[in-house]
């Protein structure tokens, strides 16, 4: 497994998001003695919203995650529901990483952040897992339905975030919500978006329900643990360790989660910059199909595994995701991007806008 499982790649730190390390060690003896000391830095590679680095403190590593500089849309980066919501999850044996610490002051670094555990393990950004077993494969697929199904279980009231978001019409806010960000980061004319936003608010299913929901809860954003942290003894299968990333979670309906982690079904196996399972074999990869995928995470959160008006679910997933790539590609032209990929965005807000529709029409 070693040979497709690779550590999250760390690269120098980016010159928009250096940190002056002087004052962070600083701040660091006074609020988190247990990392004082000189600190050295890298910046993960991947992400692209917020920047987060790998700090090492006299060989402790603990991970930092900041807003991005510059001008940001209205309600996005918001890092410190970031860390309430690990901080609250942890409570309730979500695989997370612990949350350390928070400062809101601006002055320290530039921007707010907060700072975590380092949680070591290995990624796998391709939804065909290459160069897995079918039973390690369909085993990660298993533990992201059962992970899924384990927070949107969560009492969320009973848990004290009650005011974690608002209770209802999470869709059509969801859909006005990204229709503004789309129209704030727009630079050029995308006639599907322009398509979608009519017709999605028109066509939203009956039946609300709320629950916590993570917001972008896919394979990139899952840490598995190395296989050395596997109990003696117990199954070799893969599982995870962490969930990272909640920066878009807030109380919402469970089901746009879903759909958005089966996105992988609707797009073209063999492309980096979407990579999907639409084209492969996936009986031969030992993946489940859609239906078997949704049916394992019905089953886990105790519901009907027939879920009416799946379609519009997908749609809105891939109309989200490109109203979120569009903003990446805004803040990649302003030169305040997490990612050096960033860029390439732009294109891809347009394509998955063109399949949102060819979905919308095939329905």
């Amino acid at each position: 497994m070693a040979e497709t499982r690779h550590l999250p790649e760390l690269t120098e730190v980016r010159a928009a998001h250096r940190l002056d390390l002087d004052v962070l060690a600083n701040y660091f003896t006074s609020q988190l003695p247990q990392f004082g000391g000189a600190l050295t830095v890298r910046q993960f590679k991947d992400g692209q919203s917020n920047p987060t680095f790998l700090l090492d403190a006299e060989a402790r590593q603990v991970v930092l995650r900041k807003k991005p500089p510059g001008d940001l849309l209205p309600g996005a980066h918001r890092i410190e529901r970031e860390f309430r919501i690990i901080s609250a999850l942890a409570e309730h044996d979500v695989p997370v990483p612990g949350a350390l610490h928070l400062c809101e002051d601006e002055s320290i670094i530039g921007t707010p952040f907060y700072v975590m555990e380092y949680v070591a393990g290995e990624v796998c950004l391709d939804p065909a897992l290459p160069g897995m077993t079918a039973a390690e494969r369909g085993a990660i697929y298993a533990s992201m339905a059962e992970v899924l199904a384990q927070l949107h279980g969560i009492d969320w009231q009973a848990a004290g975030l009650g005011d974690y978001g608002k209770h209802e019409n999470y869709v059509a806010r969801q859909i006005a919500l990204w229709s503004r960000q789309y129209e704030a980061s727009k630079t050029g004319e995308i006639a599907e978006m322009d398509r979608l936003m009519d017709w999605l608010p028109r066509n939203i299913p009956g039946g609300d329900e709320t629950s916590l929901v993570h917001g972008d809860y896919r394979l990139g954003n899952v840490i598995l643990a190395p296989e050395e942290q596997i109990a003696p003894g117990a199954p070799s299968a893969p599982r995870i360790a962490a969930v990272l990333d909640w920066e878009l979670s807030t109380l919402g309906h469970p089901l746009t989660d879903l759909a958005y982690n089966c996105l992988p079904y609707h797009l073209a196996t063999g492309d980096e910059s979407l990579p999907g399972l639409r084209g492969a074999d996936i009986s031969a990869l030992g993946i489940p199909d859609e239906a078997a995928h949704v049916a394992a995470y019905c089953r886990a959160a105790g519901r009907e595994d027939s879920i009416q008006d799946w379609p519009f679910y997908i749609t809105f997933a891939m109309f989200r995701l490109a109203s979120i790539s569009q903003g990446i590609y805004a803040r990649a032209l302003q030169g305040n991007a997490s990612s050096a990929s960033a860029m390439d965005f732009g294109e891809r807000a347009m394509r998955l806008a063109k399949l949102a529709w060819d979905n919308q029409e095939a329905r």
